[in-house]
């Protein structure tokens, strides 16, 4: 990947581990400086130390849970402290919970919302001045084709990554003005977690892959971090309030999931 970001800089949330983290490595890749945003601490160091030796860019590793609000602001001028600027938010913590709909009560619904809604909406307001300041920003935040797609057992999941949508459409409409494209990410990539439901569970993995059109599971830093980078580039400035699937054309016709739950 050539260095088309060099001089930019980046916030990625949830870096440490799969699609984040491939996402983070192609941000570096292609010459970001970043800020990689975990819950866990240790996490976030050795991603960015992986990140220096390999692409020789300035890294800078914060612990952060999102699901608190000061902590999400005090993380975005931080991060700005640290880099010097903020060109580029990408907004990938985030977490489900595999329950039947009626099982869901009013605080896992609210937990939900916290973690991939609230956090997300709550870092976009925090760089928002400093975007207008530049007349420059990149927003990418990830969605989900459980949302899109209305997948079972994940409700609290899939409404609130379906209200992130939104929130970019909306955010694209209002800040466009400004330099300040705002985008979407639904991916379908192997993380480890997902890794670990697939060797449980083979036979559903079968049952997915074998409606995906290209044949197989995507990976976060060769398929899904090309996208990132190019929606965080100079070259995507016409580009805003879009959903992009990077999914191996899975969405097309709706990838079956069916996670086992508790009656």
């Amino acid at each position: 990947m050539d260095r088309q970001l060099a001089g930019r800089t980046a916030l990625v949330t949830g870096a440490g581990q799969g699609v984040g983290q491939g996402i983070a490595r192609a941000l570096a890749a292609a010459g970001a400086d970043l800020v990689i945003a975990q819950r866990r601490l240790e996490e976030a160091e050795r991603e960015a130390a992986w990140l220096r030796d390999s692409f020789g860019v300035r890294v800078f590793a914060q612990a952060v849970d999102v699901t608190q609000p000061a902590a999400v602001d005090a993380m975005v001028t931080l991060a700005v402290e640290q880099l010097g600027r903020l060109d580029i938010l990408v907004n990938n913590a985030g977490g489900s919970l595999a329950r039947r709909l009626e099982n869901h009560t009013d605080e896992n619904m609210a937990r939900s919302m916290d973690l991939n809604y609230w956090s997300t909406f709550r870092a976009m307001r925090a760089a928002f001045p400093v975007m207008k300041a530049q007349q420059y920003g990149r927003i990418i935040n990830l969605g989900s084709l459980n949302g899109v797609n209305a997948h079972m057992f994940t409700v609290a999941y899939n409404a609130s990554k379906e209200a992130i949508r939104a929130l970019t459409r909306t955010a694209a409409v209002e800040w466009g003005p400004h330099g300040i494209t705002c985008n979407v990410i639904c991916p379908s990539a192997l993380s480890p977690q997902a890794k670990d439901y697939f060797d449980a569970n083979p036979a559903m993995a079968a049952t997915i892959l074998s409606q995906v059109p290209v044949g197989r599971f995507g990976d976060a830093t060769r398929d899904v971090g090309p996208v990132a980078v190019f929606l965080a580039s100079a070259s995507s400035a016409y580009v805003t309030g879009n959903t992009l699937y990077v999914d191996g054309g899975g969405h097309i016709n709706g990838v079956a999931w069916r996670p086992g739950v508790e009656d």
